[in-house]
């Protein structure tokens, strides 16, 4: 069922409102400015500032994670897909700032839509991280002893880097950190 006309401005307008100020700063009257509308109006549709965000983050969160589907559905060896999983992740978290900001702010903890959202981010990007990692073993490219390990060691490196490459480095600096990780990962440090 698709969503309401006046519903889909709301979100619209509070996404770019809440980029901007985050959840906290950004007020009712802000939005239902934005949107042409009154506050009253602006409740007929959510009960709170807070499920106005939760819509905001749930659409960003979609077409995140359409996005990096997409891209890596396209490539045909599993070192390629790990790369263009981390590189767009990076690409598109620069430019979604809510679902950015939902998924490391720490004010936003106690929000149990938060939590909900990132505990299904981090089993997603365990999965998809195992399945590539699987499948370069079904491959004989990899050789895993343990892949549930390797995908826990790899999605928490990637938790820990994404906020330092999202906001201090160039994306061409981010590819080329994300080439020099990956080969860390493929070839391992030890000298040969």
């Amino acid at each position: 069922m698709k969503d309401n006309p006046k519903k889909q401005i709301i979100t619209q307008v509070a996404q770019n409102i809440f980029s901007r100020h985050g959840l906290l700063k950004t007020t009712v009257y802000e939005i239902a400015k934005a949107a042409r509308m009154g506050k009253a109006s602006l409740y007929h549709y959510f009960q709170s500032k807070e499920d106005i965000f939760k819509e905001v983050v749930e659409k960003e969160n979609r077409f995140l994670k359409e996005k990096i589907r997409e891209a890596i559905i396209n490539e045909d060896t599993p070192q390629k897909k790990m790369k263009i999983y981390i590189l767009k992740k990076m690409e598109y978290l620069r430019e979604l700032a809510n679902i950015h900001s939902a998924l490391k702010d720490d004010y936003l903890e106690h929000y149990a839509f938060i939590e909900k959202i990132r505990e299904k981010n981090s089993k997603e990007e365990l999965f998809t991280i195992r399945e590539t990692l699987q499948d370069g073993e079904d491959k004989g490219i990899f050789e895993i002893n343990d892949i549930e390990l390797t995908a826990f060691a790899i999605a928490s490196a990637l938790k820990g880097l994404e906020y330092p490459w999202s906001i201090n480095i160039s994306f061409p600096e981010i590819e080329s950190n994300v080439d020099k990780l990956l080969e860390i990962l493929f070839n391992g440090i030890v000298k040969r």
